[in-house]
């Protein structure tokens, strides 16, 4: 990505400190949204998950999961969990900040990390837990025709939230509400810095 682009997203985050969720009675998870160029778009890695995986089978998520023992910290665990999913090493990844903590319905407090890699990238993914690799662009997420309005009955209230079309895909749940509040924090750079409202260079 290039470096007017990462330098306006790691901006954006540092201007918005992470708003964290203290839940003991929540395991702990580190995720990661990466962002990069490609075929004339800024993208966003996502992947569906395969029906053979513990939690959120089928469903559309980043790439991530629960911390071990020999992670540091949840940056390390979202690092080692793309590489294992995706391919994606850990060293090609320059990290820009993180978003907030997002609690998901499987009982997992989600900490989002926002990265980038370089365009084009030769992702390896398990064919374990990934069935499919989605690369959406922020384009897309924009528009407001892939917009959905989700109403789920969550502990027996209705909740609403943000759900994103994409080539036949849902993303919706913690995914989307995590994509919403990355495109909330995009939206509040100014109109000028914002390049991928524009093609980047090839």
């Amino acid at each position: 990505m290039t470096a007017s682009a990462s330098e306006v997203i790691r901006r954006v985050l540092s201007r918005n400190p992470k708003r964290a969720i203290d839940d003991p009675s929540l395991a702990p998870a580190g995720i990661m949204l990466i962002v990069y160029p490609k075929d004339g778009e800024y993208c966003i890695l996502l992947n569906k998950r395969t029906d053979t995986v513990e939690h959120h089978k089928g469903e559309i998520s980043f790439p991530g999961g629960s911390r071990d023992e020999e992670d540091k910290t949840l940056l390390d665990t979202a690092l080692r969990e793309t590489e294992e999913e995706m391919g994606v090493r850990a060293r090609d990844i320059e990290v820009l900040g993180e978003l907030d903590d997002v609690p998901t319905t499987s009982r997992f407090l989600m900490s989002p990390y926002v990265g980038t890699i370089p365009s084009s990238y030769d992702f390896r993914p398990s064919t374990i837990e990934v069935a499919e690799v989605l690369e959406i662009p922020i384009s897309s997420l924009l528009d407001p025709e892939n917009m959905r309005d989700e109403a789920r009955i969550v502990d027996g209230e209705l909740e609403r939230s943000p759900t994103y079309a994409h080539n036949g895909h849902l993303v919706y749940g913690a995914t989307a509400r995590v994509l919403a509040r990355f495109i909330e924090l995009l939206d509040s750079a100014p109109a000028k810095e914002v390049p991928w409202k524009r093609k980047p260079p090839q």
